[in-house]
């Protein structure tokens, strides 16, 4: 089997098969409108909480909303030349997955997906659809896609979806966030949930001794002494950018989840949806 009939063939088995009785999705469609704002009651859905209000309140409130008739996910992979990274397998194959799980769940849900792919510019986008064979163009375009040389830039991801969507939308956007992006206003008119797709080996990078390395995304060559003091001082940055993102991504309002290239990803998003 190909890479591409593999990662298809995974997810559509975690979302239609292994997702049953209890957890008949990844996520459960929330197509619904903004209200208003009231206390927490014993036996509502503690996803709906306002946790800003709840904080400023010092009690718990929920935000109430009105239903439509179905939801509009818009599953967003972003490609920049960091991706072409890992050591079990790549993150953009990592990518490729979590946009197949999301893709699989939004359908298996009867809801409308779209998506996009961006680097520093948008260089692609499926309208909203409930084909299957949708799915399977994305995954295909994100794994023959050449990302080396490739820069992020989140402002124009932010500013191109606040433009070009127009109906209220469940935006998931998929990365490995080595850049803190603002999605502040595109956060205030949409739910935006970050994946943030990584490889442990870049967080805690072995004893290399003298090596050259090279920056996949800029080209730049690094040659040094790659020795336990250097690599902890790069693991300990690491630590500190996460913690900004991590920080940044909250003070937001958007949720989010980190997905390792060896990890389950189905487990982790089904935990990001039910709000663990």
């Amino acid at each position: 089997m190909s890479k591409l009939q593999k990662i298809l063939v995974r997810a559509r088995r975690q979302v239609f098969s292994e997702m049953v009785g209890n957890n008949p999705s990844i996520f459960q469609g929330e197509g619904y409108d903004f209200i208003e704002l009231r206390e927490y009651m014993p036996g509502d859905d503690i996803r709906h909480i306002d946790w800003n209000i709840t904080a400023k309140m010092q009690k718990p409130f929920i935000k109430i909303f009105r239903e439509e008739r179905e939801l509009s996910v818009v599953v967003v992979s972003v490609l920049n030349g960091s991706v072409h990274f890992g050591s079990k397998r790549f993150k953009q194959e990592a990518i490729a997955e979590v946009a197949a799980l999301l893709g699989f769940s939004t359908l298996k849900n009867g809801d409308l997906l779209s998506s996009y792919i961006f680097t520093d510019e948008m260089v692609s986008h499926a309208k909203p659809s409930k084909k299957l064979h949708q799915i399977q163009k994305n995954v295909q375009d994100i794994l023959e896609f050449d990302a080396i040389n490739k820069k992020v830039d989140f402002k124009v991801i932010a500013d191109t979806l606040f433009k070009r969507l127009k109906r209220k939308s469940l935006i998931l956007i998929i990365g490995d966030y080595f850049e803190i992006p603002d999605f502040r206003l595109l956060a205030r008119k949409h739910e935006v949930l970050s994946v943030i797709v990584r490889d442990h080996l870049e967080e805690h990078p072995p004893e290399m001794g003298f090596a050259s390395l090279i920056d996949p995304e800029s080209g730049a060559v690094l040659e040094g002494d790659f020795n336990a003091s250097s690599v902890r001082l790069y693991s300990q940055k690491v630590a500190a950018h996460d913690h900004r993102l991590f920080d940044r991504l909250r003070r937001d309002g958007i949720r989010f989840t980190k997905v390792y290239t060896d990890s389950i990803a189905g487990v982790k998003l089904r935990r990001l949806f039910e709000g663990r």
